[in-house]
């Protein structure tokens, strides 16, 4: 009996002498012991700093988190149009954010004040950069109407300051989105005392204009190169909710003591956002769609005719049953309905957050105004060729390296303005950014997912999949592989604008009678129905195409931001439940 107890007492002991080892073990490896070569991580003393702290991508301003997953692209109902360029394929995108409601008049206001304050017009250097970003107010203008209110108004007077912008061309809408992420990170920054505080507003000219990936590239040089703006001392995260939980010397270097010096947030750092920027065509869609709702164990309960649940426009929730769920053209000259109840509340746009929400969140995904998406319009989605973030558009930029070695920064000197086929004046870049060029054989030798800078029209229109390429003869084009305007998939108009030597514009009109398709690399789409669109266009699968250069009084936009990390916040649940 006593050698039995003897031996639960060594068994004791050495189950206790176990737990210590290994509670010292994960002590040990949680104080930063590098699983690699067991080094420290974030010694004070210097050495491979990281931010082990991060916890989770910070959502912008604005954003809400749509949870990826597959779904079905496309009409699966009427295609009463037989336009055929909607085919059912299925399709699956990442989790991603985008804006709870379309970028409103007070949001683009915003924008057109920083823009007017950094870079006045009356300077010659910077006269076109305003103009060029200014909606154009003229698209409420109509022969037979009497619409000066709006012309005059829609824009600039706060009774409008929460309705959608409009009369927003594509191309302002993508210069928009830059500007934003710049200014979301310029706070985050400012807020963790790596840029001086208020020289947002107080110190910014047009030659200290502060750029992510400028300051990301080479941040001695950001912001005009003036160390007073750009500091080299980061402040250790406060730790409050909310926070990234970044510290803030992550991807830093010389460390002494416990004061972090000489550092710089770089990517490592985890305080930096993506970027904003349109939504990809499956993306809207998805999100407009939010078939999660319908969601039962691993499938969905067939796919939704509208945003919201249900064949009709109107809610049938005992409250507010017979409202109607968006505003839209309800029929030949009847935009919103009787005066009274069964008015949609809305004789052209309304006020954002006017209706309710979809099972994502997203207000107005149906009806108010139709938003572009980044896309360049074919009449096929290639699922054959992709169906996991699908996109056509993709032009592939690199920073451009000057002599000394070093990204070059565009100035007001260099900078690059385009003039867009209808006239219109905007700039390619402004100053403080980093000039982009082409990628080029050092990027593209021997790569198989992909062999040239500009892939809007792989698979479709370029010369590989026209029915007059032959491999390995003469008849592939002219010596730089240009095909004859009889031989391309897509031949469209060509018309063109140039300035002559004292400053005439020069319209160029294509009347060539031979053309046969208005769809180009330059055309958008835009999804949605809109207030001047019947109901048949309120299918979130319905695809339009506009082009990127012109705008309307019907199409406006909203921002998404691409989704780093985990696919989701929240632990997996039961049926019917996110």
């Amino acid at each position: 009996m006593k050698h039995v107890k003897i031996m639960n007492i060594r068994l004791l002991l050495l189950a206790i002498l176990s737990l210590c080892i290994t509670s010292c073990s994960k002590k040990s490896s949680s104080k930063g012991g590098s699983q690699a070569t067991g080094w420290k991580i974030n010694d004070k003393k210097g050495g491979f700093q990281y931010a082990s702290k991060f916890k989770k991508q910070a959502t912008g301003p604005g954003l809400v988190l749509v949870e990826g997953g597959t779904f079905t692209m496309g009409k699966v109902q009427d295609d009463v149009m037989h336009d055929w360029n909607n085919t059912p394929n299925q399709q699956h995108v990442m989790s991603f954010y985008m804006d709870e409601t379309e970028v409103t008049n007070m949001m683009y206001m915003e924008y057109l004040d920083w823009l007017k304050r950094v870079f006045p017009p009356d300077q010659e250097n910077y006269r076109n950069i305003y103009e060029g970003a200014s909606p154009d107010t003229l698209v409420w203008r109509n022969r037979l109407g009497y619409n000066e209110t709006m012309t005059n108004n829609y824009l600039r007077h706060p009774a409008y300051a929460e309705y959608p912008v409009v009369g927003v061309n594509w191309i302002q809408a993508t210069e928009f989105a830059k500007w934003r992420t710049d200014r979301v990170n310029e706070k985050i920054l400012e807020d963790q005392r790596y840029l001086k505080k208020d020289a947002k507003v107080t110190d910014v000219t047009g030659e200290k204009v502060f750029s992510t990936e400028a300051y990301l590239a080479s941040p001695s040089t950001a912001m005009g190169g003036d160390s007073e703006l750009v500091l080299q001392r980061g402040q250790k995260s406060s730790g409050k909710k909310g926070s990234s939980g970044a510290a803030p010397a992550a991807g830093g270097t010389n460390t002494q003591g416990n004061s972090p010096k000489n550092v710089y947030a770089q990517r490592t750092s985890g305080l930096i956002l993506p970027d904003y920027r349109l939504p990809t065509e499956a993306e809207w869609e998805y999100a407009a769609a939010a078939d999660v709702g319908q969601r039962e164990y691993n499938i969905y309960k067939g796919q939704k005719k509208y945003p919201w649940s249900g064949s009709y426009t109107r809610s049938g929730k005992r409250q507010v049953k017979g409202d109607q769920l968006a505003n839209f053209k309800q029929g030949k000259g009847d935009y919103g309905g009787i005066a009274g109840w069964s008015d949609d509340g809305a004789d052209i746009t309304n006020k954002v957050k006017s209706y309710p929400p979809n099972d994502f969140g997203l207000y107005d995904m149906a009806g108010n105004v139709a938003e572009w998406v980044a896309d360049v319009y074919r009449p096929i989605v290639d699922d054959e060729a992709n169906d996991f973030n699908y996109y056509r558009g993709n032009i592939y930029m690199k920073n451009k390296i000057g002599e000394d070695g070093k990204v070059e920064l565009v100035t007001a000197e260099t900078q690059k303005f385009d003039t867009l086929p209808n006239g219109k004046i905007v700039a390619r870049n402004f100053p403080g950014e980093i000039a982009q060029v082409p990628v080029d054989e050092n990027e593209t030798y021997l790569r198989q997912n992909f062999d040239k800078s500009d892939n809007r029209n792989y698979r479709d229109g370029d010369k590989q999949s026209s029915r007059y390429f032959k491999f390995g003869t003469s008849e592939e084009g002219d010596e730089k592989g240009n095909l004859k305007d009889n031989q391309r998939m897509y031949d469209s108009p060509k018309h063109n604008v140039s300035v002559d030597s004292l400053g005439t514009m020069i319209r160029k009109y294509d009347k060539s009678n031979k053309r046969t398709t208005l769809v180009n690399d330059d055309v958008r789409v835009y999804k949605g129905g809109s207030w001047r669109d019947r109901a048949y266009w309120l299918d979130p699968a319905q695809r339009r195409y506009f082009p990127q250069d012109m705008a309307t009084d019907y199409i406006g936009f909203r921002c998404a931001m691409s989704r780093v990390g985990p696919k989701a916040d929240k632990k997996k649940s039961a049926r019917n439940k996110r």
